[in-house]
């Protein structure tokens, strides 16, 4: 069960780390309260709000 957790950790912080690049780094036309809620919601639900942002944001 040990490997699991960590292969989700791992998952989670890859997520985290990806939805904070593209919105501190890549996306331009957001607005930086807007970046602040993507990076508050990335850093506790990491893998749910990578979903959500390629959903919402990155098909525009």
């Amino acid at each position: 069960m040990s490997g699991f957790n960590l292969l989700i950790g791992l998952i989670s912080l890859a997520a985290f780390v990806w939805v904070a690049y593209e919105v501190w780094g890549v996306n331009k036309r957001i607005s930086n309260g807007t970046k602040v809620i993507w990076t508050v919601a990335a850093l506790f639900f990491s893998i749910i709000t990578a979903i959500v942002y390629y959903v919402v944001e990155k098909r525009k």
